[in-house]
């Protein structure tokens, strides 16, 4: 089971859109798919449920505020597990090929979460800051441990467009981070200072584990699987010039990148949402709608390849 953050300091990037998608097309290739919804502004729940089903069946007792707020609350005997659902449009479609889509949805309250687990930092000892910090940035971490082996090949979260402190529970509990980024100065400018921010949590992290010295604690080496560049303005082949110039850019930074680049087309993708099907699935004609399941469907590959 591999766990894969999606990030971005920036948001407008496209984050939603690749994680909904890849979920949907790694389960059409017969794989089980946790998605797990960590940003408060809840698109990626939206993308997988109506506002509706969210408001009636999830919203008081089944989002990853209500888990968080068990931690704060110091309530036992509430798993993660239990917060996962099945949505059924995406699932009726990809179910025969073998694979699933579940969910774990986000709330908008899960903003308010944030400030509640910094005052759990600190201590009155070097001890103590020791262990609570090892404690709030591991929640997200001990939560998947109650995810029985082999119920899933991947989860997928779906991080706020920040290094809060959410965040950092999904950079502790991962395997490799993916970071969407389009090839313009905003959305670029942030990468190397993330790349930054994980490799410095990574190492506070560790160095804790190291001086607790208990089981309780292990180790963390989440891999930057790459930068995905979306929202691609094809010309004659290749994203255009204004574009071309930024992707160099980040190449200068000697990051990992993917190959596979994600076009824009706000028609294509702005209607997946409204029908809880992404696009990578849908059944559809016509070059345009071919042209972008096919940049889906190549970046799952090279995700798999990636991600063993």
């Amino acid at each position: 089971m591999r766990v894969v953050s999606v990030i971005n300091y920036k948001g407008g990037v496209g984050k939603t859109t690749i994680v909904a998608n890849l979920a949907a097309e790694l389960a059409f290739r017969g794989k089980k798919v946790l998605s797990i919804d960590l940003d408060p502004q809840a698109s990626l729940t939206f993308s997988f449920v109506t506002v509706d089903e969210w408001h009636n069946n999830y919203e008081q007792s089944r989002t990853i505020k209500n888990w968080y707020d068990a931690f704060i609350d110091e309530t036992t005997g509430f798993d993660l597990p239990s917060l996962i659902v099945n949505p059924a449009r995406i699932n009726n479609i990809i179910r025969r090929h073998g694979g699933k889509v579940d969910l774990i949805c986000s709330h908008l309250g899960l903003i308010n979460v944030d400030l509640e687990l910094a005052t759990r930092l600190g201590g009155a000892s070097l001890r103590q800051a020791r262990n609570n910090f090892l404690r709030v940035y591991s929640r997200f971490k001990q939560g998947l441990s109650a995810i029985a082996e082999g119920d899933y090949d991947y989860i997928l979260a779906d991080c706020p467009p920040n290094f809060n402190i959410v965040t950092r529970n999904a950079i502790v509990a991962s395997d490799y981070f993916l970071v969407p980024a389009k090839p313009d100065y905003l959305s670029t400018l942030g990468i190397d200072q993330l790349r930054r921010h994980v490799s410095e949590l990574i190492t506070d992290y560790n160095n804790y584990v190291t001086q607790a010295g208990v089981p309780q604690w292990e180790s963390i080496s989440p891999n930057m699987l790459g930068v995905l560049f979306t929202m691609i303005t094809i010309y004659g082949g290749q994203p255009i010039s204004t574009q071309r110039q930024y992707i160099r850019e980040i190449e200068n930074l000697s990051v990992p990148m993917l190959t596979t680049y994600i076009r824009e087309n706000k028609t294509i993708y702005g209607d997946a949402p409204e029908y809880g099907v992404p696009v990578v699935i849908k059944a559809v004609s016509g070059e345009t709608y071919e042209n972008v399941q096919q940049e889906l469907e190549n970046l799952t590959s090279e995700f798999i390849r990636i991600v063993q």
